[in-house]
């Protein structure tokens, strides 16, 4: 059992409230740890200590600040390994892809910020007027639980960068790597207060975060409904807010690309972290009359992704990460069966030899209705649909007919031809022939998929305020 029923408040490792939540291993089912049900009074305790900070830390040069931000990132990497373990057990995400991508991404996302802080600090003039970028406050970082690491760097670096002090409310689901982030923290010797966590449940700290006069700014990754309610709490203080919400991202193959290479990658990107990845693949649509070919080989790619132990290091396909994820995926497996799309790989049934566990059967849908349940809706689940489509003009059609609008593909053995598709879909990022992940350029969304940007130097003014200064 990991006791971390602690909270860092204000620059020490403090009791809160007596309550506990259990952690629980998604793959055997077993409590694994616990922490701390907090209070909106551990809420208050922890904003007010940013609060306090914050006038310091804004008048921070930029050098100390990436002097401080260098220090965590090296205390991060000593722990990679620790990290990516604890990750493959709350989460359940498979150890390639926990040391690949959960322990080493908020590592990019930490050097990235002290990459930009040493740079010139940007100011304008236009015409008797000085430009110039100040720190918002106090920042509200509500995290969720499948890149539990990834997601608070991508909001604490930037924010900590541009002077401004935070709280950070993790997932109670899988929350155990977060805490060898703010060992890290309290390490690398941040000034009390700059930096704060606090645990619990969303509708009681989430909720007293943001409602809480003395916080500035709220940064959410989440469901669409926490993101909506996040954003009409928040509207009644006139916060600003940052969302990035959910999914159905398109992956379109035209009918010069290969295919064979096209949907392989694609397979594997919509089963990332057992699906539970916001940026998924999880429409793939191919022409109608190379529809049979694709099914095949999305079959037979999706089938080399036997779900198995994730500390075990060949495995490619972890469970879910909770009963209630793994009910949720399931129901939309009946869905996509009743609904008439194909079952071509996959199911309902547990996979074989586990009997515990929140394990679910990598899926494929044939023929699928680009209108049906399982063509709108985020599964979050390892679950792939394929949609025929007759030509280009109903293939950008079928691509844009989502309330989301996160990310996508296009493959093209034409890159002018790929890059002209690309500019009509209306999603915040895209691929072209497996373009790979930038984690300088902008992350979000359109739609539903959120407001504002993460990372890059988007992810930066976030955080910054904008003044005019008349000369």
């Amino acid at each position: 059992m990991i006791d971390r029923t602690a909270m860092y408040i204000d620059g020490t490792w403090t009791s809160g409230s007596t309550d506990t939540i259990p952690v629980e291993n998604p793959a055997t089912e077993e409590v694994i740890g616990a922490v701390a049900d907090g209070t909106a009074a551990d809420a208050d305790r922890a904003v007010c200590a940013a609060r306090n900070a914050f006038p310091g830390w804004a008048a921070t040069s930029r050098a100390e600040r990436a002097r401080l931000l260098s220090r965590l990132s090296e205390g991060l990497e000593k722990r990679a390994t620790e990290i990516a373990e604890t990750i493959a057990a709350d989460v359940g995400t498979p150890m390639r892809i926990a040391s690949r991508i959960q322990a080493a991404l908020p590592l990019t996302d930490i050097r990235s910020y002290i990459d930009l802080l040493g740079e010139q600090a940007h100011e304008e003039t236009i015409g008797n007027s000085l430009i110039v970028r100040e720190p918002a406050g106090v920042v509200a970082a509500i995290t969720p639980w499948n890149y539990p690491l990834h997601q608070i760097a991508c909001k604490i670096a930037p924010a900590l960068a541009a002077g401004c002090t935070v709280v950070v409310k993790p997932s109670e689901v899988a929350p155990m790597a977060v805490y060898l982030l703010f060992d890290a923290i309290h390490e690398a010797g941040f000034p009390p207060g700059v930096v704060n966590l606090i645990s619990g449940y969303g509708p009681v700290i989430g909720e007293a975060l943001v409602t809480h006069p003395e916080v500035d700014v709220v940064s959410f990754t989440g469901s669409v409904r926490g993101g909506a309610r996040v954003a009409e709490l928040a509207s009644r203080s006139i916060k600003r807010v940052t969302l990035e919400l959910g999914g159905k991202s398109a992956n379109v193959i035209l009918d010069d690309a290969d295919i064979a290479t096209a949907v392989k990658v694609g397979v594997s990107n919509a089963f990332l972290n057992a699906g539970q990845t916001c940026t998924a693949w999880t429409r793939m649509l191919v022409p109608a009359d190379r529809h049979e070919e694709a099914v095949e080989l999305a079959k037979a790619a999706a089938e080399g992704f036997s779900p198995g132990d994730p500390l075990d290091p060949e495995t490619k396909l972890g469970p879910l990460v909770s009963r209630n994820q793994r009910d949720q995926v399931l129901d939309f497996i009946k869905k996509g069966i009743d609904g008439g799309a194909r079952l071509v790989t996959g199911g309902l049934a547990a996979p074989d030899g586990l009997g515990r566990g929140y394990f679910v059967r990598p899926t494929v849908f044939a023929d699928v209705d680009p209108d049906s349940v399982i063509a709108q809706e985020e599964i979050f689940g390892p679950v792939l649909s394929i949609i025929p489509y007759k030509d280009e003009t109903e293939a950008l059609a079928i691509a844009n007919n989502s309330s989301f609008g996160l990310h996508g593909a296009v493959w093209s053995a034409d890159r002018v031809r790929a890059l002209a598709f690309a500019r009509q879909v209306r999603t915040g990022q895209i691929d072209i022939n497996g373009g790979a992940f930038n984690p300088l350029a902008p992350f979000g969304g359109y739609k539903k998929s959120g407001v504002g940007r993460e990372l890059g130097r988007l992810g930066l003014d976030e955080f910054l305020e904008t003044k005019s200064i008349q000369l």
